[in-house]
């Protein structure tokens, strides 16, 4: 009964375990796609910046080069944000919740199955006495 109830709670942490990096992953995918987007964005003022240095003043390829640069900055920072994002408290204490249920279930199963095939053997050896 013991094995079962810990068994249950490993079965509980990993499933919370795997909500929550699930829910990580998806904010990573979305900084990502927004760090893509800014990128692209910064490439595509970079060409109408070059574009319009040749054909234009001064004043407006300047403009578009430091929104270029704007938009690479916020790329660079959500691209960072993405890639350190990593496991918080609450998985790190579920997931070794669900180890020591495990080690818990897996020992006291063990020692059921060790003691199950002695309880014959003592049985005889009591009633020869």
């Amino acid at each position: 009964m013991r094995a079962l109830q810990l068994a249950r709670i490993a079965a509980e942490a990993e499933a919370l375990r795997l909500r929550y990096g699930a829910r990580r992953g998806a904010v990573r995918v979305v900084l990502g796609l927004a760090a893509l987007t800014f990128l692209l964005s910064a490439i595509v003022f970079c060409h109408v910046a070059a574009w319009s240095r040749l054909r234009m003043s001064w004043d407006e390829p300047v403009a578009a080069l430091i929104l270029a640069g704007t938009d690479l900055l916020v790329a660079v920072i959500l691209a960072l944000a993405a890639t350190r994002s990593s496991a918080g408290r609450v998985e790190a204490e579920a997931l070794a919740l669900r180890r020591r249920a495990l080690d818990h279930a897996t020992s006291s199963l063990t020692f059921s199955a060790l003691v199950t095939p002695l309880l014959p053997l003592a049985t005889r050896l009591l009633k020869r006495r």
